[in-house]
């Protein structure tokens, strides 16, 4: 009998520990913020400032796009690691385009290392554009900076939806998509999408922001989760063009 009331609490431990862990997973902390390769409004190059954006969101996803590795602007420096180093989160880059001696892409930054990593070309006439996707054990993140072009833009909506198919868990998209809400685009991605940051909330340019081209998604086959606190970050005006965009998911 008292073996097997020790075996009953020792279950119970187990059982509440996990239940615990089960609930730290379901809340996702998450952040996309285009940096301009890393130089503010004030011609300041300060990967700590920026770092310190995501320490304060407590990011444990975070997109980056526009950012610069080892090229003669940013004066030779990894600067997705160096970003990634203050915020104590490891980096994951998919460049872009060759430039300066270096290269300029996109990045995601987390809190635990990706169990997994795919790197797929989107269209763009002015530019090469990627869509980077990490997967981690209880969902999947894509970062993405979209082309200019409005064709571009639509013809990337397969590809980024035939990657959802993939995968069995939530699959979240964050970015620069370059477009409105209400667009042709926008309205194509909603088909599959659930957008979670409210229409109202401006992220370009960071100094008085009048439009919204920065987005945090979900695909609804997967989404069985509900938006918690969504917003632009009061601040950080002065960081880059863009303003940073902070989500919290609670998935199911």
């Amino acid at each position: 009998m008292k073996r097997l009331l020790i075996l009953t609490a020792l279950a119970m431990l187990l059982l509440t520990g996990s239940t615990a862990e089960a609930r730290r997973a379901r809340t996702l902390h998450l952040t996309s913020y285009n940096i301009q390769h890393g130089e503010g409004m004030d011609k300041k190059i300060d990967h700590e400032r920026l770092a310190g954006v995501l320490r304060e969101a407590r990011a444990e996803v975070a997109a980056i796009q526009e950012v610069d590795s080892v090229t003669k602007r940013n004066g030779g420096v990894y600067a997705l690691e160096e970003i990634g180093r203050h915020a104590r989160m490891h980096a994951t880059y998919a460049p872009a385009i060759s430039f300066q001696g270096g290269k300029y892409g996109i990045g995601i930054l987390s809190k635990k290392r990706p169990r997994s990593v795919r790197r797929i070309a989107l269209p763009g006439r002015e530019e090469p554009r990627m869509l980077l996707v990490a997967e981690f054990k209880h969902y999947v993140v894509a970062c993405t900076h979209l082309s200019l072009t409005d064709a571009d833009r639509m013809a990337s909506v397969a590809t980024i939806v035939e990657e959802a198919q993939r995968w069995q868990k939530p699959f979240i998209i964050m970015g620069d998509l370059n477009d409105e809400p209400g667009s042709p685009f926008y309205r194509e991605m909603e088909k599959h999408f659930t957008f979670l940051n409210p229409p109202f909330e401006k992220t370009f340019p960071s100094t008085g922001p009048d439009i919204c081209i920065d987005h945090v998604a979900i695909y609804k086959p997967t989404q069985g989760g509900t938006l918690g606190d969504n917003k632009t970050w009061v601040g950080t005006e002065q960081f880059s063009d863009h303003c940073p965009l902070h989500a919290t998911i609670e998935l199911y």
